[in-house]
């Protein structure tokens, strides 16, 4: 177990807060979803309820040297908005005017530093920059579950010259929630794994082989499997590369005695548009010229009862092209399966929470991920170096 803001006394010191503030923006460099904002305003309310003097750190984008589109101004607006109260935001994240911005300060203030990855030394997690970030704090919080996989200055370099370093509570609750699915389950505990490449959730599955009771497949990854049972998948997707692989996994299921789905019937079309001719075929009798682009009505049904019966269901990847209306009916039956469902239901991040969201399940969810690679290598058991660096309990 982590530390959290909890176990701290935040009261006049400098908190640095790492937040994932890299919000969607649209030509006019206006934010097109807030949602990340609104997600970390639990921990800077907290912090400013007692006291603390509150810097926040972020990256936005991926710029290359100092880029005027992104900078952090149009955030420090919509965090204020929300916050009810004055942000400050300077110009840079280190040196000596940030310093003397930070020195300002009052207890219960905010301060928002300019975007970090404006310094190349950030994502090279140089210690003399994260020493600078370092200098601002007495005590440093990671609430930025979407960057904990990755070791950059802001997210785990800093923490070697500033203690406590503590979690705040969207990384706190990310670290429990999808950290008892994977260690400790109530079960049946089944797994939805989609998406289009087999070769990101090999790791994936590799892991939760060991794992999970029934692990439920669709996507475009599926067609790698139906090829490597010799198949007909027409012009659906394929990861070539990895055909034999995925005849391994579906043996290694085998032999771990987990229940291994792959869809029974497909959503075919003859091309990827909305407006394409389409039909439901059984998945080993895919026309030659058509492509599989949803899972069928069958599938849909079974998969759904499975999650009816399951006391754990995590979701990682869609079933289906489901940004077109014609083929998004897999990923909303899963989503709504999910929803009806007495399970914990954990949803990783990126396109599948997107998903969730924009079909209006998210309400019936237990829990949504916030980072889509910082979930993905959470369920292949590996270490976040964001989240290794922070103090035991």
């Amino acid at each position: 177990m982590k530390k959290t803001v909890e176990d701290i006394n935040p009261n006049g010191k400098r908190v640095l807060v790492r937040v994932d503030f890299n919000v969607p923006q649209d030509e006019h460099g206006q934010i097109t979803d807030e949602t990340r904002i609104v997600a970390s305003l639990p921990t800077i309310r907290y912090l400013i309820g007692r006291g603390a003097r509150v810097i926040l750190v972020s990256h936005l984008g991926r710029p290359k040297g100092v880029d005027e589109k992104l900078r952090m101004d149009v955030v420090a607006k919509a965090l204020q908005q929300h916050l009810g109260q004055p942000v400050k935001k300077v110009d840079d994240c280190i040196g000596p005017k940030v310093e003397q911005a930070v020195d300002e300060l009052r207890p219960g203030e905010v301060l928002l530093l300019e975007n970090v990855r404006f310094h190349p030394e950030e994502e090279k997690n140089d210690p003399e920059f994260a020493k600078a970030l370092a200098k601002l704090a007495d005590i440093y919080v990671n609430d930025a579950f979407g960057t904990a996989h990755r070791a950059h200055a802001s997210t785990a370099g800093i923490a070697d010259y500033v203690h406590p370093a503590v979690a705040g509570f969207l990384m706190s609750r990310e670290i429990e929630v999808m950290g008892k699915a994977l260690n400790n389950p109530d079960r049946p505990f089944a797994a939805i794994l989609g998406g289009a490449k087999v070769e990101d959730k090999i790791p994936v599955i590799e892991n939760l082989i060991t794992k999970v009771n029934a692990l439920l497949v669709g996507g475009g990854m599926a067609y790698t499997f139906f090829k490597a049972k010799g198949y007909e998948i027409g012009r659906s997707i394929l990861d070539a590369k990895h055909v034999d692989l995925a005849r391994e996994l579906m043996t290694q299921a085998e032999q771990a005695g987990i229940r291994w789905e792959l869809p029974t019937d497909i959503v075919v079309a003859a091309e990827n548009s909305d407006n394409a001719e389409r039909k439901v075929v059984p998945a080993d009798a895919i026309p030659a010229d058509w492509m599989g682009l949803d899972i069928g009505p069958a599938t849909r049904e079974a998969y759904a009862k499975v999650i009816a019966k399951a006391s754990t269901v995590v979701w990682n990847g869609p079933m289906g092209v489901f940004e077109k209306a014609a083929f998004a009916e897999g990923t909303r039956a899963v989503a709504r399966a999910m929803a009806e469902s007495k399970a914990t239901t954990i949803v990783g991040g990126g396109d599948t929470a997107a998903a969730v969201e924009q079909m209006g399940f998210t309400e019936g969810m237990t829990h949504i991920s916030t980072g889509g690679g910082a979930s993905l290598e959470f369920l292949e058991g590996k270490v976040l170096p964001g989240v290794a660096v922070l103090d035991g309990k």
